[in-house]
Parts: C-alpha cells; structure tokens; sequence
C-alpha cells in the first residue's frame, strides 16, 4: 500500500496540535493509503514539542524532527521533505487554515487524473486587513511579471505531491528559499483547487506585514533580475537627462547671462539623484548578500533531536 507523508512545519503551535491531529487522521481513516505525520518543530518556545511527543506515544505514524534553533517555515518546508519517505509527500500548516478534508480530492487527482502535483490557492482574503490584502495582490501581480516562475495569486503552501516532484525540488538546494516560487519553477502537471479563507483554528499567526514585506523582497531577488534591470535603466535616463540639462544650461547662460539663479531646484534635484543612487546600490546589495550567503553553503537546519523512520529506496 502506498503511503503519504503530511509534513507539517510548526512553530509555537502548542495550542492547536491537538486539533489538527483529530482532523487530519480523521481524513486519514478514510482513504485507502498509509500515512506518516511528519512534524517539524522550528525551535518553537512554548510546548509544541511535548505534544508532538504525546502524539508519537499514542499514535506510531507521527515522527518529528526538532531544530536547534528557529530556522524559518522554509526551513521546515525543506526538512519535511528531506525527510519524508512516504510516495506522495504533503504539506500543510498545522493552524488548519489547510484544510484537511481537501486530501482525498488532492489523491484522487494524482492516482486517476495523472497529475503529478495538487496544489491549493485561497479565492478570498476575508479576516485579513485591507493594506495587507491590498499589498499581497500587489505582489502576485509584480513577480509574475518580472519572473519565469509561475505564482498564483493566493497559492498556499498546502499541496500534495508525487516522489518524483519532492526529488526535483530537493535539487534545487539553494540556501535562500522561496518555496512558492520553487514549486513553480519545477513545474510538472499541477491541478489546482480553490477554497475559501479559513480562520486560525486557535493560536497567534507568526506572520506580520513586515515579516511578510521582507519575505516578498526575498522571493522577487531569488526569481527575477528584473531590479538590476530596472536600476541601470535609471542609470541611464539620469545621465541622458543630465546630458540634455548641461544643454539647457549652456544655452541658457549664452542667451541670458544668468548661470547661477536657480540654486533651489539644484539642490532638489542633487536629493534625487543620491537618492536613486543609494536605492540602486541597495539594489545591488541584496543580490550581493544572497550571493554571500550562498557561498557560505551553511546547512538550512541543524537537528536538535528526531524520531524518523529510515526511507526505503525505490
């Protein structure tokens, strides 16, 4: 019988351990496959561990890998699916904003439709603050415009997939991770379904909107050079209009006898140009630092403690 992995990224989420364990493996005993709960504790503070642990005692199919520190979700994304050894590998937020109940459709799609991915996006934005709503469309609008990867506007991260999508995205082991971009970039056949906006089912969200301000820069550096583009396009118009000012200038002079009236606007335009010139070398230094990183070749994880079970090849 095949089996699924549920990978479940989790940090501080103590409070709601113990309701999506009653509702995934209620899924569970419907479907005609094994299972394996994978949970990642990303150095979480409260006692998100001592659950997981009373969960393993009861239950044999829940495992758990424990980080030193705090990582990232990404981080976690990454080490569920390293670790994952079942034939098809989910992913899913323990907060059950990801419903469970979607699992059945999501296998059906890939043992009898042939997809090799299913994939969930959110229809709507509801309890979310309008700014924060406004500013996410914004985004999905911008990076699939600069980028080759394709990104859905309201992609989750909930999606169950075959082996052989775990393996490709495990390839790209990069150090500076945009999973949402990554599993587009992979590609492969992907169904997606919709669902309506759910409400955490208890806990906080560890998201806030500048959290969430930096991850969105992270994802259009780590897919697209369209700023270094943008930048040196800037670059240009400035030193054409300079060009065409140092014209006017010299005209001007000849015709009125006037070359130092105008101070005021000198120093505006003096504020502008540093001011793109310090936007610019930002610019290049955030390709410059994720290159660094890169080169450093850190691992993604350190693992603190773990229960796994030793992945059978194929």
């Amino acid at each position: 019988m095949s089996t699924i992995s549920v990978v479940v990224p989790c940090y501080n989420e103590a409070a709601v351990l113990d309701l999506f364990y009653e509702r995934i493996t209620a899924v569970a005993a419907g479907m005609p496959v094994d299972f394996e709960f994978l949970f990642i504790d990303d150095g979480s503070r409260d006692g998100t561990l001592q659950v997981i642990k009373r969960l393993r005692e009861k239950d044999t199919r829940v495992r758990y890998v424990s980080f030193s520190r705090n990582f990232g979700k990404e981080s976690g994304i990454f080490a569920g699916l390293e670790n994952a050894t079942g034939d098809y590998v989910a992913v899913m937020d323990a907060d059950l904003q990801d419903p469970p109940e979607l699992l059945p459709e999501m296998y059906a799609a890939l043992t009898q439709e042939d997809f090799d991915c299913a994939r969930t996006r959110r229809v709507d934005r509801k309890g979310e603050p309008p700014i924060r709503s406004a500013f996410a469309r914004l985004f999905y609008r911008l990076i699939n415009r600069i980028s080759k990867a394709e990104i859905v506007d309201g992609a989750r991260d909930f999606q169950l997939m075959k082996r052989k999508v775990v393996d490709a995205v495990l390839a790209m082991g990069e150090y500076n991770r945009f999973s949402k971009g990554i599993f587009g970039w992979v590609g492969y056949r992907t169904k997606w379904m919709e669902f309506e906006n759910v409400e955490r089912a208890a806990g906080e969200t560890k998201w806030n909107f500048w959290s969430l301000m930096l991850y969105a820069i992270d994802g259009i550096i780590a897919f697209s050079t369209a700023p270094l583009v943008i930048s040196s396009l800037l670059g240009m118009l400035l030193c054409l209009l300079a060009f065409v000012m140092i014209l006017v200038i010299i005209i001007r002079t000849l015709v009125f006898g006037d070359p130092t009236s105008g101070w005021p606007s000198l120093v505006c335009i003096l504020l502008m140009v540093s001011g793109i010139q310090l936007l610019c070398i930002g610019i290049l230094g955030q390709y410059l630092s994720k290159t660094y990183l890169e080169t450093k070749r850190r691992p993604l994880y350190l693992i603190r403690e773990a229960e796994l079970k030793e992945r059978s090849v194929h």
